[in-house]
């Protein structure tokens, strides 16, 4: 029996429309989760000191690595949700939700194992400045305990979204934004809990997030509801999450790696560079969630479409983001370049500490990052198309581009000691890797609709 249509149906209408559609019902909820990462910062800025920010922000790129790498792997195990919806297959949709959930349980424990037990030597060799180190590890441990909520919440929604709905998960984390808001006043200007209470109220947040996500898949979602019998290992589904699920961890890992060594370079200088670059990336981080958010749509709309065998639409939904995204690059830039000096006062007290200090920090890193942000778009649109059509071992060559561009550029500036050099890292990366998904994409389409055409000759 087929399942039930009460969601999204993207493989009819307009491409364009349901891109637009889909996309800006996830981007307010992508804002939303951005806006709670940056209340933790401007709390900690302005409420401990300005080296606690600085250290929140020197953790961001191993939060993004742990979190990024989970994310992926659940993310590709959701892909397989949207290919067997799309391809009509109501069993095959149960089982990669069950199955799903017992792979993800397995990748929270390996992660939070891991996290805490090489966490203190990792800061070492990311050259964290002495003067904040404390604060570092202080947050960062207090995140990784909590891997295991963040899994869960981002399976779900994942699950969600792959069937077409991206409404709820938006409500859900709009309500966990407020809840992180309300918990990072109490723990570090009531309690007085420093970068530990900025942590501690993003798990608490997000752990309560993941209870209403299973209701409502249980109560309103059919489609996703397993029934006692889906409950069983599936052997099938399982190599079919992990031939998707383990490319995209690894895609992230390799990508977190490389901001990583970014980080470090960046960590050369004082803590006043760090903190300017903290408080520019947290906001940079607003403007482009919708280049992430694209990516999001992308997986699903692709992987419904491939699972109806529909390489045309395919191609029609990679054109109409393309198009899209040409245009939000543009107005993303020039926001970020002029707004950036008027808004960076909110992430410091100015009465004890001299702004003025980090904007030229803050300036040069927006500046050489926003006249490349549509490079940026094209990696999203394009990975995880190359991703949700099969491809996801293929997609992990864009991850390693960008590792060596950033790479070069990073280990060179250390070199030099180049802060111009240092913040380059990652337009350089993303240009490499744009260019190089767009050549591996249109090889992709042809190979599958080669393969399509001779399947379907065969069958006449």
């Amino acid at each position: 029996m087929a399942p039930r249509r009460t969601d999204t149906d993207m493989t009819k209408g307009s491409p364009m429309s349901i891109i637009l559609k889909f996309t800006f019902t996830l981007l307010l909820g992508n804002i939303a989760q951005q806006l709670y990462n940056i209340v933790d910062t401007i709390i900690v800025g302005r409420y401990v000191n300005p080296l606690a920010l600085a250290a929140v922000g020197s953790t961001g790129t191993i939060v993004f690595l742990v979190i990024g790498t989970s994310n992926g792997m659940v993310t590709g195990f959701a892909v397989v949700t949207s290919q067997k919806y799309g391809a009509m297959d109501s069993k095959g949709v149960k089982a990669s939700v069950t199955n799903g959930f017992y792979l993800a349980m397995i990748v929270a424990a390996v992660l939070t194992t891991l996290s805490l037990a090489f966490m203190r030597p990792l800061l070492v060799l990311m050259n964290t400045p002495g003067d904040i180190f404390e604060y570092a590890y202080q947050y960062i441990t207090t995140i990784c305990c909590g891997i295991v909520f963040t899994i869960l919440y981002n399976l779900c929604s994942s699950y969600m979204r792959a069937i077409g709905n991206s409404l709820m998960p938006l409500i859900f984390l709009i309500c966990s934004a407020a809840m992180n808001v309300c918990l990072d006043l109490l723990f570090i200007i009531r309690f007085g809990l420093g970068t530990q209470g900025a942590a501690l109220a993003t798990v608490i947040s997000q752990a309560l997030a993941v209870i209403p996500c299973i209701i409502f898949i249980y109560a309103k979602m059919p489609a996703l509801r397993p029934s006692k019998e889906d409950w069983k290992i599936d052997g099938r589904t399982i190599r079919q999450q992990l031939k998707l699920g383990i490319p995209m961890a690894i895609q992230y890992s390799i990508t977190a790696s490389g901001t990583m060594i970014m980080q470090s370079a960046f960590n050369t200088f004082d803590s006043i560079a760090v903190g300017a670059i903290t408080a520019a990336s947290k906001f940079q981080g607003i403007i482009t969630q919708g280049m992430f958010t694209v990516g999001q749509t992308m997986a699903a709309f692709v992987g419904q479409n491939y699972g109806a065998r529909n390489m045309k639409r395919i191609k029609q939904g990679v054109s109409s983001a393309v198009k899209i995204y040409i245009v939000y690059s543009i107005i993303a830039a020039v926001i970020v370049i002029f707004a950036l000096p008027h808004v960076l006062w909110i992430f410091f007290d100015s009465e004890v500490v001299d702004v003025s200090l980090y904007i030229p920090w803050a300036q040069t890193y927006i500046t050489e990052c926003a006249v490349c942000y549509f490079f940026l778009s094209v990696i999203f649109i394009y990975r995880n198309t190359i991703q949700s059509v099969g491809y996801a071992g293929i997609a992990t060559l864009l991850g390693l581009v960008e590792l060596c561009a950033r790479m070069i550029t990073s280990f060179y500036s250390i070199k030099v000691h180049n802060y111009y050099i240092a913040v380059a890292s990652d337009p350089f990366a993303w240009i490499a890797a744009g260019i190089a998904g767009m050549v591996i994409a249109a090889f992709i389409f042809r190979k599958i609709s080669k393969k399509w055409a001779e399947e379907d000759a065969l069958k006449q």
